[in-house]
């Protein structure tokens, strides 16, 4: 279950999605949607390296100095 909504809740928000939107926008707005999560995708996983990087130069330089 997704957030604990079930099949009627699910088909209730696509008919307004529809409704507000209209049919030809949906796939405009999904594609949208799309872009976005692969950017914050991409950013988050830029964030674990430069993270994974640095933690790395740490460990090294500690590494030289025993």
């Amino acid at each position: 279950m997704l957030l604990f909504i079930g099949g009627p809740e699910i088909l209730i928000i696509l008919l307004f999605v529809v409704l507000f939107f209209g049919a030809n926008k949906i796939p405009e707005l999904a594609k949208g949607l799309g872009k976005a999560m692969r950017e914050l995708k991409d950013a988050s996983n830029e964030i674990k390296k430069d993270i994974r990087d640095s933690t790395g130069k740490i460990k090294d330089h500690l590494d030289l100095e025993k």
